[in-house]
């Protein structure tokens, strides 16, 4: 869930961070004193980036966030790799895995444009061309479908507005009653049941950011491919990067070395019928469901890994394949001049030099996430274990630190943790 918004002067960015109403003071400083008494840290500490400690610390401390992580690169290197926690219970390692819900989406568009250099597939080509649009019985397709291209559907441009029908991603129980099957969904049941109702604007006229999309770029991949999703992102990207930690999310379980997931909320579980109330980031929305729009985990290393290979021409995308990624749409740049690519969202730099800051958020009930590439060769990734809580304050501000963190490097460190790591 992302909105956009100006920061700095240098970033706009997409938080969908839902504000708590608070329950009193009192629990807050509580909260907040505990958080003070257990901070720990992991990895080694940098002197010379402290502020970046500094401003994760002071986040996650007045928001009772119990666990952190961060990765920081610069020209290339891995300059920074650290876990956070102000849980006694729990100690957070830099490869520690969380949930990065729609960072997820920069991996689902690299891979559909992998298969466009692999000559596989052509973004001018609608979806409904490669996989079957049907609808339920008794209902008739929208006849716009004809004009959904896979490229639409990566730059949010392909019909569909959740402010205006909702996000189907989100409407388990709608879903299963309107076509009279169990819950836990699959990605088939949320297309079928998309197939039978109208479009909210003519395809390629309007930006609106959909969900939706990803999905169904997830199966073109596997119909175009022969592989299941993370396979084919697992043995075309991940692994010729050496990142091979990263795994598609749990809705329950955890893998591994995954953080546990925190929230204020609750819900009905979507993955049965019982109507069961779960704590909200265990079960009351569907992981399987979100695969190739928020379904993937990982750590800061990781997402600081994947952000470098788009600095330059690599064997997994070439030159042309990049410039795709960060070309303007046909509709939809900011009156601010950001713009979402494929996977991506773009703002032309021009002031201090040329080029331009790449950046993508992620939000989902139990995990906040912020990925980011600027113009003048700085990189970060931060990860939160939760996204609201009783303070009422607002995770996208999580932004504006990181880049006065940057801002206040005197001086860049030579050390490179990449080996450490992979």
């Amino acid at each position: 869930m992302e909105l956009s918004r100006r920061n700095l002067g240098k970033l706009a960015l997409a938080t969908g961070a839902v504000a708590a109403v608070g329950t009193g003071a009192g629990s807050v400083l509580s909260r907040s004193a505990d958080a003070a008494a257990t901070w720990k840290t992991t990895g080694t500490a940098v002197a010379a980036l402290a502020g970046f400690d500094n401003q994760m610390k002071t986040f996650m401390q007045a928001r009772g966030v119990t666990a952190g992580q961060l990765a920081v690169t610069y020209k290339g290197r891995l300059v920074l790799a650290r876990g956070y926690s102000t849980s006694t219970a729990l100690t957070v390692q830099p490869t520690s895995l969380f949930r990065i819900a729609s960072l997820t989406k920069s991996f689902t568009a690299a891979a559909i444009v992998k298969l466009v250099q692999d000559g596989k597939l052509s973004l001018s080509t609608p979806v409904g061309n490669i996989i079957s649009i049907t609808p339920p019985t008794g209902q008739t397709k929208d006849s716009r479908w004809s004009t959904v291209t896979i490229k639409r559907l990566l730059q949010h441009l392909g019909g569909w507005d959740r402010d205006v029908s909702g996000d189907p991603e989100w409407e388990d129980a709608v879903i299963s009653r309107a076509l009279g099957v169990p819950m836990e969904l699959h990605p088939a049941d949320v297309i079928k049941y998309e197939a039978g109702r109208k479009l909210d604007f003519n395809p390629g006229t309007k930006y609106a950011y959909s969900n939706f999309g990803y999905t169904l770029a997830g199966r073109v991949i596997e119909k175009v491919s022969g592989l299941s999703y993370p396979t084919y992102v697992q043995q075309k990207l991940l692994t010729p990067l050496g990142i091979t930690r990263m795994a598609q999310g749990y809705s329950i379980a955890k893998h591994t070395g995954e953080v546990p997931y925190d929230s204020q909320y609750s819900g009905p579980t979507v993955l049965d019928m019982s109507g069961t109330k779960v704590a909200a980031p265990y079960g009351s929305f569907s992981m399987r469901i979100q695969d190739a729009n928020g379904g993937w985990i990982a750590s800061a290393p990781d997402l600081v890994r994947w952000a470098r290979m788009f600095d330059k021409s690599s064997s997994v995308l070439n030159t042309a394949s990049l410039n795709s990624i960060f070309a303007k749409p046909e509709i939809g740049v900011n009156s601010d001049g950001w713009y979402y690519g494929l996977g991506w969202q773009v703002r032309p730099v021009t002031t201090g030099g040329t080029g331009r800051n790449t950046w993508h958020t992620g939000s989902m009930p139990g995990t906040f996430t912020i990925m980011v590439r600027t113009y003048n060769g700085m990189s970060w990734a931060a990860l939160f274990n939760r996204r609201d809580d009783a303070s009422g304050k607002s995770y996208g501000d999580i932004d504006a630190a990181l880049w006065t963190a940057a801002s206040g490097v005197k001086s860049w460190p030579t050390n490179d943790l990449f080996p450490k790591y992979f």
